[in-house]
């Protein structure tokens, strides 16, 4: 283009000589042309839209730590384990008010950078970089539905909630690749609700599931407690043995009924006068023998739990399920919530924290519960679920992957459990699978665990999730409907699942729980140990290697480890990304009703297969990114966002050498993060 004074200028990066994304470096110092503009604050009106509701409720949390730098440098590798001490990890279960989050103190910590000086080879990187308008990127993680003051309307949708805790909100700028700069800024238009491939060309279970084995009881993998050979489609499985084996151990779940436990039948015994009190006439012809005996006709072989390093599935029927969560329902199995007794690391199971208080939201639950249990008294499933707890050996070599991206749906409407069927569907877990279902949190996790009441009973057996392991659910049923999220939550009636079954007749639902770590400070997840905790916990739940990959469901996932996490919702979606691809499944991605996320996802997943960058590509840049610019700031958050530095990292190291056409110097740096140059 032509200056109004004749001289010619050229977008132009300098580069070090070589196409190779892992050289790049940048020399020279950099200065800011004109003034910082100061930003203005932005109203909710613009993120949320007006709808009916008026409850005003705090669905999210304020999160106002400082943050801090590191001085440690890009060096893990794919082979590398972090040394996560057992003495770091939490030793409590749930909270009853949200699902606990797993902090990065449970990761060993690197000592805080010293204050650079300000023409460090970081800063100048930054300087280069800065935007105009204050810079992208400083927006927080997730849209928060509700400011620290004032009345929020919500609507009945999750779309409407899943956003991030108690902060200003400034609406992000649309972050373009370099092709479409210099142009008006893009916008998608409103009525544009998904972006990318269409959903209906990800594959999905079971159309593209490959045949079951038989399945067969195997003592060091897999616990089935059905008769195998009397499976039959529409009837209740049998349960194996056909006696009740009593198993009072440390690898076994305790029973109620049980002749070892010390609190045999009682809060049965105690349930069974309340109820008779409130019809004292009929008293003498109500007989509860049959609730006592229950437990041992159906649940007759002993369960394992499924401690911290194993790799075990459980497979059980619906109705030894719904046996067990009755169970919990009266509080019959023996006490669990002491830190001095071998369950200190397992959730609770008995449903004393919901009979607790009279919140309108554990009312709520109630319904949501009590719509499972008349359904399965009415009539009830003849399915199995399978429960698997699986842990990652060896993570991928990230740096030297040369594995593309694979192809991603992207949409601002619809929720996982109900677009995504047949995917492989995430779970934003808590370490303790469940979180706060049986207490107040009432966000994802606890909202499937709810519609979805058989996902309650892995609280029964599974032990804290650990950094490289998830726990994948097959076969539950959804059977409520509800609106709302978080305070606003509604039971809104009983849903039919017509989801078909695979070949164990297990529904073709597949839930993977993975837990994201807590960032109080936004630049703490952009450091190396974290970046590779957070690909190889979903690798590890993405990932099966025993399967081909052409038989691999897409994966229907969202804004995981995002809202009162800390995380940051462009971050998250890439890591997912690139250990889906690692993992070869396609995904389908919800933003929750976020339409600029799902714009800007989508264009830096255009950018980057169209540019052929591998996963080993862009696993280096999110480390360049955090020593150039991440350790060399001193505020809370960088002034360079990281997807305009991907843009500018890879265009310039795919740019043609030009140094026969004379020196090259920047004269201004633009808003979406692209250096443009003046030829002398």
């Amino acid at each position: 283009m032509e200056s109004k004074t004749g001289t010619k200028v050229v977008i132009r990066p300098r580069i070090g000589g070589t196409s190779d994304l892992r050289g790049f470096k940048v020399k020279g110092r950099f200065e800011r042309i004109g003034p910082r503009q100061p930003k203005g604050r932005n109203t909710l009106e613009r993120w949320l839209e007006s709808v009916n509701s008026s409850s005003t409720a705090e669905v999210c949390q304020t999160q106002d730590d400082e943050g801090k730098t590191d001085d440690s440098g890009f060096q893990s590798t794919s082979a590398q384990s972090l040394d996560f001490k057992k003495a770091e990890m939490p030793s409590v279960s749930d909270t009853d008010e949200e699902t606990q989050p797993l902090t990065p103190k449970d990761i060993a910590q690197e000592p805080p950078a010293s204050p650079g000086a300000k023409d460090s080879a970081g800063s100048e990187l930054t300087q280069m970089l800065l935007h105009s308008d204050g810079g992208l990127g400083r927006t927080k993680t997730d849209g928060c539905p509700a400011t620290s003051g004032g009345p929020v309307k919500f609507s009945a949708k999750i779309t409407d909630f899943f956003s991030s805790p108690g902060l200003t909100l400034r609406p992000r700028r649309s972050e373009k690749s370099p092709e479409k700069q210099g142009t008006e800024k893009e916008t998608t238009p409103s009525d544009v609700k998904w972006l990318g491939t269409p959903i209906s060309e990800l594959k999905r279970m079971p159309e593209c599931g490959a045949s079951l084995p038989p399945l067969k009881d195997d003592h060091d993998r897999h616990t089935v407690m059905i008769r195998t050979d009397l499976l039959q489609k529409g009837k209740v499985p049998v349960s194996f043995p056909t006696r009740f084996r009593d198993a009072w151990d440390d690898v076994h779940v305790k029973m109620p009924c049980s002749s070892h436990n010390l609190f045999p039948v009682e809060n049965e015994v105690r349930a069974q006068n309340a109820i008779l009190n409130y019809s004292a006439s009929n008293a003498k012809k109500k007989d509860f023998t049959a609730l006592h005996l229950y437990c041992t006709k159906v649940n007759n072989v002993p369960i394992p739990l499924l401690k911290a390093g194993m790799n075990h599935s459980i497979t059980m029927s619906q109705e030894q399920v719904a046996c067990l969560l009755a169970n919990a329902f009266f509080c019959t199995f023996p006490p669990r919530n002491s830190r001095k007794t071998e369950y200190s690391n397992y959730p609770d199971i008995n449903f004393f924290r919901l009979f607790e208080g009279s919140s309108a939201k554990k009312f709520e639950k109630l319904k949501t519960l009590m719509c499972y249990f008349k359904s399965v008294t009415q009539q009830m499933p003849t399915g199995l679920v399978t429960f698997t707890r699986k842990r990652l050996d060896k993570p991928p070599n990230w740096k030297s992957s040369q594995t593309p991206l694979t192809k991603l749906h992207i949409t601002c409407e619809g929720t996982i459990e109900d677009d995504g069927y047949g995917m492989l569907q995430v779970d934003f877990a808590n370490r303790f699978v469940g979180g706060g279902v049986i207490g107040s949190g009432l966000v994802q996790e606890e909202i499937r665990f709810l519609i979805n009441p058989e996902l309650i009973v892995s609280r029964l057996f599974t032990e804290a999730l650990d950094h490289n392991e998830c726990l994948i659910i097959t076969g539950t049923q959804k059977y409520s409907k509800y609106t709302g999220y978080g305070q606003t939550y509604q039971w809104s009636g009983s849903h039919e699942d017509i989801t078909p079954s695979d070949g164990w007749q297990r529904r073709c639902t597949e839930i993977v729980a993975i837990d994201a770590l807590q960032f109080r400070s936004f630049l703490d997840q952009f450091r190396p140990d974290r970046l590779d905790r957070e690909l190889n916990k979903a690798y590890c739940g993405f990932a099966r290697p025993e399967e081909k990959r052409q038989n691999l469901a897409a994966v229907a996932t969202g804004n995981w480890g995002c809202g009162v996490f800390g995380g940051d919702t462009r971050l998250k979606a890439l890591l997912q990304m690139l250990a889906a691809a690692e993992a070869g499944r396609d995904v389908a991605y919800f933003t929750f009703g976020d339409s600029q996320l799902m714009t800007d996802v989508h264009n830096m997943h255009s950018f980057l297969t169209q540019k052929n960058i591998s996963v080993g590509k862009v696993y280096d840049l999110l480390g360049q990114y955090y020593s150039s610019v991440c350790k060399s700031c001193h505020g809370r958050r960088p002034d360079v966002s990281l997807y305009s530095f991907i843009y500018q990292q890879v265009s310039s190291s795919l740019a043609p050498d030009d140094s026969n056409m004379g020196s090259h110097l920047p004269i201004k740096c633009y808003p979406d993060g692209i250096a443009w140059w003046i030829k002398i």
